[in-house]
């Protein structure tokens, strides 16, 4: 017990570290985190993953907001068709996939079979998102109507509830090309974004399941003092070379996570 509690605030301090070093990236581990070491279900995960997710956020906001790199209207006006998704899906979509969604008598896909394989889906692309250079060049940009914004919200909202992951390697992109913000302040205002969306979730969660505030809250704080801490260090480190060699790690749990999956 004492050397799981060990792997329970190392994992946690992990994922604060990287998000403070590089600025996002560390929530996707928090799932496989949850269900591999700790042995929750993916559903659970998931929904612990909004809560630490949408409080670590919180405090990037802060952080970005005093290098003013944080867009607050933008993000906000973004983020409203995004948290109608992501509590849709958490406290409707989730709960009533069948246990068991296909069943052959050699080979079964379960609901939580399936949530753990589209989570390394995500991550494949989250992995290639981190891998591939990018240059902070403002693109050109012609606004887009609202109608289209409010359904990609939707879309990336569904993808965020399902996977309880942040999703700010799918809102980054979409905040440079869709709302003309530079690199930097996209990756602030994604932050608004993640934490309103990721909270809002957690809601839907919280009238489906029990959750164990006590390990939920102590595992927050470790990772937001995480954070701080990678936040610190940052200034020291390469930016680019962190993100792409975490990159690489991503890419190879992905995989891993399919197969494991599959050879059940």
């Amino acid at each position: 017990m004492d050397l799981l509690l060990f792997f329970e605030y190392f994992g946690a301090l992990v994922i604060g570290l990287i998000l403070g070093l590089i600025g996002g990236g560390g929530s996707i581990l928090t799932v496989p985190l949850l269900v591999y070491l700790l042995g929750y279900n993916p559903v659970v995960a998931t929904a612990y993953s909004l809560f630490v997710v949408g409080s670590s956020s919180v405090v990037g906001v802060i952080q970005k907001h005093q290098k003013q790199q944080v867009d607050f209207k933008t993000g906000l006006l973004f983020c409203f068709p995004s948290f109608l998704a992501v509590y849709a899906s958490r406290r409707f979509l989730v709960p009533n996939i069948p246990d068991v969604i296909f069943s052959t008598s050699s080979f079964s896909i379960t609901k939580d079979m399936l949530i753990m394989v589209f989570f390394a889906l995500v991550m494949l692309f989250a992995a290639i998102s981190m891998i591939k250079n990018r240059k902070d060049t403002q693109t050109e940009f012609v606004p887009q109507p609202y109608y289209k914004t409010f359904i990609q919200g939707l879309v990336i909202g569904t993808v965020t509830g399902l996977i309880g992951a942040g999703g700010g390697f799918l809102y980054v992109p979409a905040l440079v090309l869709w709302s003309g913000l530079s690199m930097k302040k996209a990756v602030g205002t994604s932050l608004v974004i993640i934490a309103i969306n990721s909270l809002i979730g957690f809601l839907g969660d919280m009238q489906t399941l029990v959750i164990d505030w006590k390990f939920l809250i102590t595992f927050s704080l470790v990772t937001i003092a995480g954070i701080l801490l990678g936040g610190y260090f940052s200034k020291y480190v390469s930016n680019k070379k962190l993100k792409k060699s975490f990159g690489w790690f991503v890419l190879i749990m992905a995989v891993y996570i399919i197969i494991k999956e599959f050879a059940k």
